[in-house]
């Protein structure tokens, strides 16, 4: 599936980004330069700010026709996320996930964008400005590992264990206060549970075949549109809670990613039981 945005460019463009906006200010941040914004542990920074100005510009130049949807234009101007739904193409972008991680001096951290076509995800990618490559993935095309030297690697979920061996990620702290101790008890039937504070990271981690299942609750396009699309693309079997797809104009009903069907059923039953 294509749209007029090409996704080379816009992989550069992230890169781009990354390198003139986000690298420099790494472990450089001033008190100045990082705020709070609907929590104490909610922040955006210059880094991301700026970033997101750099892209937004390129892309209205090379993309006149797409819709611009980035968490901090959002920050500034809420209706813009009501627009994704009906806009024929879209690009959304997070300029810095784990801005936590970001602004607390530890490496890990990424920059995303997905296309968006007629409602429909058809393009996802994951920079990771410290290791300086990409995962992405173009709707029927596979999930990949691209380095900017050419070198692609094909990538491919975990093959499914039982559930008391799954390794994996969870989102726990926009759980519903009622549910959460029931869940969290839970998470003692698997065999680990981690949460990187950056869904960028997590969604690569599980792509890549090195985890059993990923679990988030919040959801919000800049999040896991791409991440969403390239753990299909790798195999995955990937939807809300209530068991449909994810879609790029959903903010809830939660998500769930597991290397298939079987295993997604079992993490949902026994697990994630909301």
């Amino acid at each position: 599936m294509t749209s007029k945005v090409d996704v080379t460019m816009l992989a550069d463009l992230l890169r781009r980004a990354a390198k003139a906006e986000i690298v420099p200010r790494f472990r450089r941040l001033g008190s100045a330069d990082v705020r709070s914004k609907s929590e104490a542990t909610d922040l955006v920074t210059e880094a991301d700010e700026q970033a997101e100005r750099m892209m937004k510009a390129e892309s209205a130049r090379l993309w006149p026709d797409a819709l611009f949807v980035g968490e901090e234009s959002v920050a500034a101007e809420p209706a813009l996320l009501d627009r994704l739904k009906d806009a024929e193409l879209a690009i959304v972008v997070d300029p810095v996930d784990g801005t936590f991680n970001f602004a607390s001096g530890i490496p890990a951290f990424g920059v995303m964008a997905s296309v968006v076509l007629a409602g429909e995800t058809i393009a996802g990618i994951i920079y990771d400005p410290m290791g300086d490559d990409w995962v992405m993935a173009e709707k029927g095309g596979g999930a990949w590992l691209r380095r900017p030297d050419g070198e692609a690697q094909r990538l491919s979920v975990a093959a499914p264990v039982a559930l008391d061996q799954m390794v994996g990620m969870a989102s726990t702290g926009y759980l519903p206060k009622d549910r959460q101790p029931q869940i969290l008890a839970n998470l003692s039937k698997v065999r680990f549970v981690a949460n990187y504070r950056c869904a960028a990271h997590e969604h690569r981690t599980f792509a890549a075949g090195h985890v059993h299942y990923l679990m988030y609750y919040k959801l919000m396009p800049w999040d896991h549109l791409a991440g969403a699309l390239i753990c299909q693309e790798a195999g995955a079997y990937v939807a809300r809670f209530d068991g449909t797809p994810y879609l790029p104009h959903h903010l809830d009903g939660g998500l769930l990613i597991a290397p298939d069907k079987s295993s997604w059923e079992s993490l949902r039953r026994e697990v994630f039981t909301l």
